[in-house]
C-alpha cells in the first residue's frame, strides 16, 4: 500500500477517510484529539491544491434516534475552528453533487454510518456503495487508524475502485508499533486488563502466540482466575467463556501469569488478600504481591505492550495497582508501548505519559494490527 507522499494528488479530488469519532455530550465535543490528529494530513493535501471530501463514522447506528445524535456538523464546526478554513457540511450520504469539490476546498460529509440503517451498507461493505462514493474523487486517502481492522465501504470498499494510500497518522502508527510487530526484542511481555474477555478472546489467543509472557488485570483477570478454579465472589467476569478460557490456561500454562492477591469490597470493607483465601466480596485491583510478581517479569523484559486498566481506577480506592504498575514501567528501561481508550485515559489521568515509548490511539485497530500484522481496510 501507497503511502500519501507517493502519490500525485496535485490539483486533484481526494477522498479522505478520517477517524473523527469524537465523544459529544450536551453538544459538545469533549476530546478533539482526534480531529486534532487529522490536521497534518489535511494541510498536506490543501498544500497541494486538492478539493477534499472527508468521510468518518461517528457511533453505532442502529435506530432513527441515533441519526439525530451522531451528526458529525458539530465537527465541521470544530474542524473550520482548527483549520481556520470553513468546512463545508454536507448533511447527506447519497445524491450529493459531483460539482460540490469544485466549489469547496473542503467538505465534510454526513456520518458514514447512516447507511447502516437500511442494510448495514457501510458496515457491510456494500459494493454498490462504495463505487458510488468512489465516483466522487480521484484518489482516496485513508487516515482512520482506528477502523484499519474493519472492512467497511467507506475504506475498503472505496480502496477497491480509486488509486489509494495511507495518510500520516496511520504511518505514525504503523512506525510506533513497529517494536511489537516486527524483530520484536525479547523478552516480550504483555499486559492485559479490562473488564471483559468477550472482545479480546480471540485476540489474546494470538498475542499469546507473539509474546513470552502475558500478565492479566481487570475484569478479564477476574475470568481466568474463575476458569483456574479460585472463588471470586461477586466479582466481574465473563460466564460465556469460561471453558474457552480454561482451554487457553492449559495450552499456555507456562506464558500466563495470573493475581496472587487481589484487593477487595467485601460489604464496603475493602482490604488485600490471598487469592487462595478469597471467600466474598469482588475484586477490584491487584494486590501488592501481584504487582512484585509483575515487577520481576518487566524488569527482565525487553518489550512491554498494555492494553487496559488493571483496576477501577476511578476510584481512589483501587487506583494503587494502576499507579504502581505505571510507577514500574516508568522506571524499566525497555520499550514500553500502550494501546486502547482505557489504557491511554489512565496514562494521561494519572500523569504517566513519559514512561511509554508510543501510545496508540487504535483500541481494537491497534489489538488486530498487532495480532495480525494487516490492516483489513486495505485487503483485497
Amino acid at each position: 500500500m501507497k503511502f500519501i507522499e507517493d502519490i500525485n494528488v496535485d490539483n486533484k479530488k481526494v477522498i479522505l477517510r478520517l477517524d473523527l469519532n469524537v465523544t459529544i455530550q450536551d453538544g459538545k465535543i469533549l476530546d478533539n484529539t482526534k480531529i486534532v490528529k487529522s490536521l497534518k494530513t489535511i494541510n498536506y493535501l490543501l498544500d497541494h491544491n486538492c478539493h477534499i471530501l472527508i468521510m468518518s463514522h461517528l457511533g453505532k447506528i442502529k435506530t432513527l434516534e441515533d441519526k439525530l445524535r451522531n451528526s458529525l456538523e458539530i465537527v465541521s464546526l470544530e474542524l473550520s475552528k482548527l483549520l481556520g478554513k470553513n468546512v463545508c457540511f454536507i448533511p447527506e450520504t447519497r445524491n450529493i453533487l459531483p460539482t460540490i469539490l469544485d466549489n469547496h476546498d473542503i467538505c465534510l460529509m454526513e456520518n458514514t454510518r447512516f447507511e447502516d440503517l437500511d442494510g448495514k451498507k457501510e458496515s457491510g461493505n456494500d459494493p454498490e456503495l462504495a463505487k458510488y462514493w468512489s465516483s466522487l474523487g480521484d484518489v482516496f486517502i485513508n487516515d482512520a487508524f482506528g477502523t484499519t481492522h474493519r472492512a467497511h465501504a467507506s475504506n475498503n470498499g472505496i480502496s477497491k475502485y480509486l488509486e489509494s494510500g495511507y495518510g500520516y497518522l496511520i504511518k505514525e502508527e504503523l512506525d510506533g508499533l513497529d517494536p511489537i510487530v516486527n524483530n520484536i526484542k525479547r523478552p516480550f511481555t504483555v499486559i492485559m486488563g479490562g473488564a471483559k474477555v468477550d472482545d479480546k478472546i480471540g485476540l489474546i489467543k494470538s498475542l499469546l502466540n507473539e509474546c513470552d509472557n502475558l500478565l492479566v488485570g481487570g475484569g478479564i483477570a477476574n475470568t481466568f482466575l474463575k476458569a483456574a478454579g479460585y472463588e471470586i465472589g461477586s466479582s466481574l467476569y465473563s460466564s460465556d467463556y469460561i471453558e474457552e478460557v480454561k482451554e487457553i490456561l492449559n495450552t499456555y500454562s507456562s506464558k500466563i501469569v495470573l493475581p496472587v492477591d487481589v484487593v477487595v469490597n467485601n460489604n464496603d470493607e475493602v482490604s488485600t488478600i490471598s487469592i487462595k483465601e478469597f471467600v466474598s466480596g469482588s475484586i477490584f485491583d491487584l494486590g501488592e504481591k501481584t504487582l512484585q510478581v509483575y515487577q520481576d517479569i518487566l524488569d527482565e523484559s525487553e518489550t512491554v505492550f498494555i492494553n487496559g486498566t488493571v483496576g477501577l481506577y476511578e476510584d481512589e480506592r483501587y487506583r494503587n495497582g494502576t499507579i504502581k504498575l505505571l510507577d514500574i514501567l516508568r522506571r524499566c528501561d525497555n520499550i514500553k508501548i500502550a494501546g486502547g481508550g482505557d489504557a491511554l485515559a489512565s496514562i494521561n489521568t494519572l500523569g504517566y505519559q513519559d514512561a511509554f515509548n508510543y501510545m496508540s490511539t487504535g483500541g481494537g485497530a491497534t489489538l488486530e494490527y498487532i495480532a495480525d500484522k494487516k490492516l483489513k481496510c486495505f485487503e483485497e
